[in-house]
């Protein structure tokens, strides 16, 4: 039976869909889209939560931290930090992030871009956004000026990024998986970008998918996926789901 966040947030850990080895905790932060503020609050959360456990703490990033919201280069800031490093971490690449590296590199993606919610993130990084939707001059200002201001450090983060990551029963990526293949042989697009054909899918595959990419009112798991993008945005919600042995609970910021 399906499960709501609202529900078990906050309570006693539940029977979970798969199981982890012994020995480690994950917390799976979903979609942070420009919200710092929610960051450090929920990860203020999971540094208390971890302090009860003794076993090793995992914090897996689903991706999409930047876009929509105003304050993108202070979340992969904090990403980057050594408040964050303390924990083994994971982050994941989002299409928010594939976005930003395709203008980064040709200019005509900006548009697209801009409908994306890449306005705010330019304005993060003290770019001031053009206001067309279609290819001019001032989106070619803007990209030289982004290029310039992008730091160095942030681009090799975005770079970096994993498109996937397994561990035991589950596995975790941004937006879904393609039903019918195996974990370990799906593509990035997918990983990605996927959204219906997953959601809709029947059977399980051979992992509990984690994920976010598609925002809801609560948190939701049953037998073949997790999703934890809570729509942080414009709910003022971020949710994690925090795994640990044959159990499940969330972690909110409201």
């Amino acid at each position: 039976m399906p499960v709501a966040a609202a529900a078990i947030a906050d309570a006693a850990p539940q029977a979970a869909p798969a199981e982890l080895p012994d020995g480690i905790l994950v917390y799976a932060v979903g979609d942070v889209h420009g919200r710092a503020d929610l960051l450090q609050a929920l990860f203020k959360r999971i540094e208390e939560d971890a302090r009860e456990s003794e076993a090793t703490p995992h914090l897996i990033m689903l991706g999409d931290y930047v876009d929509r919201g105003f304050q993108s280069r202070q979340v992969i800031d904090f990403l980057m930090s050594d408040q964050v490093s303390r924990f083994e971490t994971f982050f994941l690449k989002g299409n928010h992030e594939e976005a930003l590296l395709r203008f980064l590199e040709q200019p005509e993606h900006g548009p697209e871009w801009a409908n994306y919610g890449g306005r705010e993130t330019l304005v993060s990084y003290g770019v001031r956004p053009p206001r067309s939707l279609t290819m001019n001059d001032e989106w070619l200002s803007a990209h030289q000026q982004f290029q310039e201001k992008f730091p160095e450090s942030h681009l090799h983060f975005m770079r970096a990024l994993d498109v996937s990551v397994r561990l035991g029963d589950y596995g975790f990526v941004h937006a879904g998986t393609r039903p019918g293949r195996a974990f370990d042989e799906q593509e990035e697009h997918d990983l990605l970008w996927i959204r219906d054909e997953f959601l809709k899918a029947g059977e399980r595959d051979d992992v509990v998918v984690v994920h976010g990419h598609t925002p809801a009112d609560d948190a939701y798991s049953d037998f073949r996926r997790i999703n934890v993008d809570t729509g942080a945005y414009f709910s003022g919600r971020l949710t994690a789901v925090r795994l640990e042995k044959d159990q499940i609970s969330f972690l909110k910021t409201r």
